[in-house]
Parts: structure tokens; C-alpha cells; sequence
């Protein structure tokens, strides 16, 4: 794996994001968030993106029972 080599941000149905080599096709389920650049630089943009950690359904599941 070269520094060079490009990743893209994506993400779930369950909002959960991770990183992808750029030039594959995406696993089935997941979509680019339209953020690509070095490994680093795509896990520091999920740092800041990413704030709960939670699945979206246990989300909505939580906010349905207040």
C-alpha cells in the first residue's frame, strides 16, 4: 500500500462510515460521502464527522421512547 494511494469515506444505512480504496467498487450496503483522499486524511474527516457512534436505528429507536 502506497502513500499515494486514494480512499473514499463511506458509509452504511446505519450511518457508519469507514474507508475504501478509492478505485474498487463499493461493498453492497455502503456509498461514497463524497470525501476521498490518503488514509490519514479520510479517517481524520470521519473523526469529525462521525460524533455518535451509535446506529442510526438505535437512534431513532431512543428518540422514539422520550
Amino acid at each position: 500500500m502506497s502513500e499515494s494511494e486514494q480512499y473514499a469515506v463511506v458509509v452504511n444505512d446505519e450511518e457508519q462510515y469507514s474507508v475504501w480504496p478509492a478505485d474498487r467498487a463499493r461493498p453492497a450496503g455502503w456509498h461514497a460521502d463524497g470525501f476521498v483522499g490518503d488514509r490519514q486524511a479520510c479517517l481524520d474527516h470521519i473523526e469529525q464527522i462521525w460524533t455518535d457512534m451509535r446506529p442510526a436505528s438505535l437512534r431513532r429507536a431512543m428518540a422514539a421512547g422520550d
